[in-house]
């Protein structure tokens, strides 16, 4: 069966929570460069934002893979919106709608 919802939800979640990953990543280095922010900052900043770059790619995967096993793809979604809401926070707002309702319809038996 075709699931199309849930893989573009995926895919554009997934490329958002890159997109805002790398925002992060890069705010992070305008800041430090200017001293705004102190070493011990910009190097949490950056793992949080490493941490949304795999996040993002794992919310891609999870996509990619709903028409083969659809638990574990629902599951990835699932992780990948839960865990960039925790690294990115707001920054991850529209990733985590997109990935928690591909998540939620990967789930869904048809």
């Amino acid at each position: 069966m075709s699931r199309t919802a849930e893989i573009v939800l995926g895919i554009i979640g997934g490329i958002f929570g890159i997109l805002a990953a790398m925002f992060v990543i890069g705010a992070t280095g305008f800041f430090e460069s200017f001293g705004v922010a102190e070493s011990s900052e910009a190097s949490a900043m950056y793992s949080r934002g490493g941490v949304g770059l795999l996040l993002g790619c794992i919310g891609i995967i999870g996509a990619t893979i709903v028409n083969r096993n659809n638990k574990v793809a629902g599951g990835l979604m699932l992780l990948s919106a839960v865990g960039g809401l925790f690294a990115l926070g707001l920054f991850w707002s529209i990733s985590f709608i997109l990935l928690l309702v591909g998540g939620l319809l990967a789930f869904k038996s048809r």
